[in-house]
């Protein structure tokens, strides 16, 4: 009886410390990355010319989303780099991926609510 006992305690330490030491959900995306990416975009936010680095940067931001927790993120730091930008243009941000042959399974909008995307 004891042995089962002492077992079961074993069981249950170890199953805490690999509850404990697992290593969390991150997204395979960074904001970093999407800001760089979405760079060459920055003047057809604010009502310039399209250019073809743009839909390249669109095309792997959409490609590289490919979890829930990866829109979600991609979603959050669009929204918090369109606000440090002045003048953008949100009627060609939310044109941006028909533009560039891209589907999003979410609309980039500063009213969009990136915690319900995925």
């Amino acid at each position: 009886m004891e042995a089962k006992f002492a077992l079961v305690i074993v069981l249950v330490c170890m199953a805490v410390q690999v509850a404990y030491y697992a290593p969390q959900a991150e997204a395979a995306i960074t904001c970093n990355q999407l800001q760089s990416g979405l760079a060459p975009c920055l003047g057809f936010l604010q009502g310039r010319a399209l250019v073809p680095q743009c839909c390249a940067g669109v095309r792997s931001m959409a490609n590289a989303a490919r979890s829930p927790l990866d829109r979600r993120t991609a979603c959050q730091c669009l929204q918090s780099a369109a606000k440090t930008f002045k003048g953008i243009n949100f009627g060609n941000v939310a044109a941006l991926p028909a533009k560039c042959g891209v589907r999003l399974p979410f609309k980039i909008s500063p009213t969009t609510d990136c915690s319900r995307v995925g």
